[in-house]
């Protein structure tokens, strides 16, 4: 039923009215699934039950939160958020975009290339338009498996963030090795060998922590989190939280 209503309003209004209007549109698609089994952290909107996707995935249907959305809220709002802290967000969700957006006292700037997300900024994270020791946070969510040049993506990220500042990051894992070949250019062969037309690799955590280890950060891999089943958590989620050394 939402696929077919999202694919329907998709169709007749324009991406620009979507983002505009969407949070009116999913409070009254989301009257259908108020209760009390289930709640959203990030919109606080109680639940009878999250939407089931065809990739398994539960979304809000209040503000379109996914599980990596919560879990990162619920990550920001008691550990990474102080007051005037600087924040880098990439490619940000819509919901916590806006969540981000009116939370008082910190800075927050939002950035993308692709138009498929809200952002303030179209910066290159391979060549970023910030000055050196700039940053209290960053926010790196399904980014970096997008990027060929990644070891240059990851040095930006250390120039730009001051001492002591952490980042937050995610992508696609794999068991044993990264998986990377540039020879794979188009879709069909993107899609095939590392699971969506627009990536040029599959990390392995390990692989990923050599990485930002060899640009100079020091790395901490989050994961066996603690689950509540009120808020429809991954439990088999990966987080890599990367700090700049002070020195």
């Amino acid at each position: 039923m939402y696929q077919t209503f999202k694919n329907t309003i998709t169709k007749i209004v324009s991406r620009k009215f979507i983002f505009k209007y969407e949070e009116t549109l999913r409070s009254w698609y989301a009257l259908f699934y108020t209760g009390n089994n289930y709640q959203c952290n990030v919109c606080s909107k109680k639940l009878r039950k999250f939407i089931t996707l065809s990739n398994n995935e539960s979304l809000c249907p209040n503000c379109g939160s996914v599980k990596r959305n919560r879990r990162l809220w619920s990550l920001l709002k008691t550990e990474f958020l102080f007051p005037q802290a600087s924040i880098l967000d990439f490619s940000p969700s819509r919901c916590l975009y806006r969540k981000l957006k009116k939370t008082a006292n910190i800075n927050y700037y939002s950035t993308d290339l692709s138009g498929d997300f809200i952002a303030d900024h179209q910066f290159d994270i391979t060549n970023l338009e910030i000055a050196n020791n700039t940053l209290d946070l960053v926010i790196c969510y399904h980014i970096l498996e997008h990027i060929n040049n990644d070891i240059r993506a990851i040095k930006e990220l250390i120039r730009v963030m001051k001492p002591g500042a952490k980042a937050l990051i995610q992508t696609p894992f794999k068991e044993g090795e990264i998986y990377e070949d540039y020879t794979f250019v188009s879709n069909e062969d993107r899609l095939k060998h590392f699971g969506q037309e627009d990536h040029v690799r599959i990390y392995s955590v390990v692989g990923l922590k050599e990485r930002l280890q060899s640009c100079g950060f020091l790395v901490e891999i989050r994961e066996n989190f603690s689950v509540d089943n009120k808020y429809c958590y991954d439990r088999n989620e990966k987080i890599i939280v990367i700090t700049k050394p002070l020195n």
